[in-house]
């Protein structure tokens, strides 16, 4: 009896241990409201400059403000926004953003040989190269596989233009990314960032 009391209440702990860190995007609106500048009231960012985190992967935002806090990824602004923020604030915002969905963005004309380059890129990578097809961690759509590979599709193509630029120098260390951008030419970078943007 005093066994089964035991494993119960242990269950019960576990539980509630679980639910008090459930994330919850209602709470999760009302903590991002110092992001809106920035990142657009619902994530839809207004300037390309930011990104946009509406319909991000679920995790992946928790995870880049934990990275950020700590300074394993280096931004003066974001160092300073997430220092306030506690585990359950970065996973409440996470599933606010998580749970919006993302402004699609299409292709100008003038961008049309550029796209179709980015297209090749992202569904066959370059074999002589050793790069890898981007679709294998961020879906055939660019939508992205929780936790760790983020969703591309919809983002500001200067956005990503600048993160993969970041990765090829080293300013942004990345296991993955950093050996996989070093070997594209800026050209090849633009191309992917113009046909990722344009998923949907």
């Amino acid at each position: 009896m005093i066994r089964l009391v035991s494993t119960l209440t242990a269950i019960l702990t576990t539980v509630v241990s679980i639910s008090a860190y459930a994330a919850d995007p209602a709470a999760g609106q009302t903590k991002a409201q110092t992001c809106v500048a920035c990142h657009g009231a619902d994530g839809n960012s207004p300037n390309a400059g930011f990104p946009s985190l509406a319909g991000q992967v679920p995790g992946y935002i928790a995870s880049q403000l934990a990275a950020f806090k700590s300074g394993k990824r280096a931004n003066a602004i974001m160092l300073g926004m997430s220092q306030p923020l506690s585990e359950e604030d970065m996973a409440d915002i996470d599933a606010w953003y998580a749970s919006q969905t993302i402004a699609p963005r299409g292709i100008s004309e003038d961008q049309l040989e550029l796209a179709t380059q980015g297209e090749t890129l992202y569904r066959a990578g370059v074999a002589e190269l050793s790069v890898p097809a981007c679709m294998a961690c961020h879906g055939p759509a660019g939508h992205g596989i929780p936790s760790n590979f983020p969703r591309v599709a919809g983002q500001w193509p200067e956005y990503l233009e600048a993160q993969l630029l970041a990765f090829k120098s080293g300013d942004r260390a990345g296991k993955i990314m950093g050996p996989i951008s070093h070997r594209l030419s800026p050209q090849q970078i633009r191309a992917l960032a113009v046909y990722m943007s344009a998923l949907q």
